[in-house]
């Protein structure tokens, strides 16, 4: 049995030198969460192209079709209490498998809808059943990662929002000409493969190794970060700092914080810190602009007298395929390029190319231009593609890593509480204002994202190459960073003397019998 390492941490990085290099990414199936919530955006876009679904629904327009877009966000509004207690309650896995059970219910009644009543309500219950997956599987994703995977894989997790997004666009592209009812049911029935995945695979993921410190259960905490870290070696030095760190951290935060409610956010300057950053990054990511293209995009073709319901459609799967691109891209650069710079690029990107979109689309309506109609398309795409550097990938990540474990549940609901909120004003609102203002209402996004880039600048925090512990730590001072290291550091190196003294008694035990006599070979 080889010993542990001895850790002195005087560095903010003692444990990168412990990394294998050759480890690889394994059972991250909870990625896939994400894939529903894009899929429901995507497919509502593309249901609003079909004939089928408009006669079937009686051709909704404005505050209607604003409700059947913003119900789901009503149903995670109403989710949104409960969650964070069932995630830190009866853990990680089992509230996904709770959220994505009542997802294919929903998805089945939605399916079999025959009245529009009957279709909000079950749009009601997807929102209401993806507010609990959606609340632990990031958190899930990012405490069970192996550590320099860790930022790209919770990257991966929103940006695979997109994979979600293209089988509901190029599902509703190739179902659109079934003369029946079943242009919209399929596209409907299709939304809960992501959920019965979940349902069937839950039960071969492990459980978050620091929900499992946090109840008590030390030994198959370190049992999964072995497994999973070490190929099930316990006493791999860097299982042993990782264990250990979470032990202290976990402690400094019950030490610092006896009480974890709500008004916790509001009693510290570090949390203060860390609320203002998830609340203006979840509002950011909602109202930027992409809204209108993400639930509106017919009314922007139509907008630039692109109203053929096949190139509608095309394009917006072609758009989906672009926007998973430039997100995977750039959750694989998270952690070399840091979140601070991508969030700034981000906002700068967005700024011009919506603006130039703004330009053009005046242009077209002032004037009939064919060529400013078909740069609109194409700066949408330059938008998004700014956008999907940094609000894609790193909204979730980087909220689940700025907050300790005793807070990343709530906080975490917080973000997503915030992004809800924000997205029943845009889904019920923006086809009002493009209604009645047109083009003229992009001006009014075009002044936020200048705000959204001052504030980015101003408050964005990086977190580039740190554990999970260190991160959250960057927003209590350095006092605590310190303190979650030393114990950290000092635990390992007794956990390495104990182990030390175990090798010598084996070797001992190893050359004599029971009785003291020389143990024949």
């Amino acid at each position: 049995m080889g010993g542990g390492a001895v850790l002195v941490n005087n560095d903010k990085n003692g444990w990168v030198h412990l990394i294998d290099p050759n480890r690889k990414f394994h059972n991250n199936w909870s990625l896939i969460t994400s894939s529903t919530n894009g899929y429901d955006g995507s497919m509502m876009n593309g249901l609003q192209s079909l004939t089928q679904w408009e006669n079937d629904f009686n051709h909704p327009t404005g505050g209607m079709l604003g409700l059947l877009n913003a119900i789901q966000n009503l149903g995670c509004l109403g989710a949104y209490p409960f969650a964070p207690y069932v995630s830190d309650g009866i853990g990680r896995r089992r509230t996904i498998f709770l959220g994505a059970l009542i997802m294919c219910a929903a998805t089945a009644l939605q399916t079999a809808s025959n009245s529009v009543k009957m279709f909000i309500g079950a749009r009601f219950l997807i929102g209401f059943g993806l507010t609990f997956a959606q609340n632990s599987a990031p958190m899930l994703v990012s405490e069970i990662a192996y550590p320099p995977y860790r930022a790209p894989m919770t990257s991966m997790y929103n940006s695979l929002w997109y994979a979600g997004s293209i089988v509901a666009a190029w599902t509703t592209f190739g179902s659109f000409r079934i003369p029946s009812s079943w242009a919209w049911r399929l596209p409907s029935l299709l939304q809960g493969l992501p959920s019965m995945l979940q349902v069937c695979l839950v039960w071969f993921a492990p459980e978050s190794p620091r929900w499992l410190v946090a109840n008590g259960r030390d030994v198959q905490a370190l049992k999964t970060l072995a497994y999973y870290h070490a190929d099930g070696n316990e006493q791999d030095p860097l299982v042993q700092y990782e264990f250990e760190e979470i032990k202290a951290a976990i402690g400094f935060d019950r030490a610092v914080a006896a009480n974890v409610g709500w008004l916790s956010f509001f009693r510290k300057k570090g949390n203060l810190k860390r609320l203002r950053i998830i609340v203006a990054i979840a509002i950011f990511s909602q109202w930027s602009g992409a809204g209108l293209v993400s639930f509106y995009l017919n009314k922007v073709f139509d907008a630039i007298g692109i109203t053929d319901p096949t190139v509608q459609l095309l394009i917006n799967g072609v758009l989906q395929i672009w926007n998973l691109l430039v997100s995977m891209v750039a959750s694989v650069l998270v952690e070399r390029i840091g979140r601070r710079i991508l969030f700034i690029s981000s906002c700068a990107g967005m700024l011009v190319f919506f603006t130039l979109q703004t330009v053009c689309s005046a242009l077209f309506a002032e004037h009939g231009s064919t060529a400013a109609a078909h740069a609109v398309i194409v700066f949408i795409f330059l938008f998004y593609g700014a956008y999907d550097i940094a609000f894609t990938p790193l909204i979730v990540s980087y909220t689940v890593e700025i907050l300790p474990y005793a807070f990343r549940a709530k906080g975490l609901m917080i973000f997503n509480l915030s992004v809800s909120i924000s997205l029943v004003f845009n889904q019920y609102v923006n086809p009002i204002a493009l209604n009645s203002l047109d083009w003229k209402y992009y001006i009014v996004y075009c002044c936020w994202i200048g705000f959204e880039l001052l504030y980015c600048i101003r408050y964005i925090v990086e977190t580039k190459n740190l554990t999970l512990e260190e991160t959250s730590a960057l927003f209590d001072g350095p006092e605590a960073l310190e303190q979650i290291e030393q114990q950290a550091a000092a635990n390992t190196a007794v956990l390495s003397e104990d182990i030390h003294e175990v090798d010598e008694k084996d070797s001992q035990s190893s050359s004599y019998g029971p009785a003291g006599g020389v143990s024949k070979a």
